[in-house]
């Protein structure tokens, strides 16, 4: 059975383009509600700690720079089917590729720059979500 949560990121490139408005409200509008969220930004180091399921990738070190380069908001979702869901609202990685409509056809302007992350399991959802947010900070 799929779960009611999912987690993801509005990325710098979105943030300081002041598409944070506009991304929410999609979000809010696909029935998703925003459990917590957040303003914060990434060192380096903790992006590392985030994407060290990536560590041995070449685009890894990138990755890692792009997503400390400025604030980030980090939200937890709340839906049924919300991992599923949420990907197909946000589109695919390559914003060139994504489905009319989504997130990162929208708001994106590459695959490294494509404006949101979102988890791609119920368990990395969980993962990513106690990542960001402590227990007090969860409802």
């Amino acid at each position: 059975m799929a779960g009611n949560k999912t987690f993801t990121m509005i990325k710098p490139d979105a943030v300081e383009a002041g598409n944070i408005g506009a991304i929410t409200k999609m979000i809010q509008e696909a029935g998703f509600g925003i459990v917590s969220m957040k303003l914060t930004k990434l060192s380096k180091e903790r992006a590392g700690q985030f994407y060290a399921v990536h560590q041995e990738r070449p685009f890894y070190n990138d990755l890692c720079n792009y997503m400390s380069s400025g604030p980030i908001v980090a939200m937890i979702l709340e839906k049924d089917n919300a991992v599923e869901d949420f990907r197909k609202l946000i589109g695919a990685t390559n914003p060139a590729e994504a489905a009319e409509g989504t997130i990162r056809k929208l708001f994106a302007t590459s695959i490294e720059a494509n404006a949101v992350h979102g988890s791609d399991s119920d368990e990395n959802a969980e993962i990513e979500g106690n990542f960001f947010f402590s227990s007090l900070e969860k409802f």
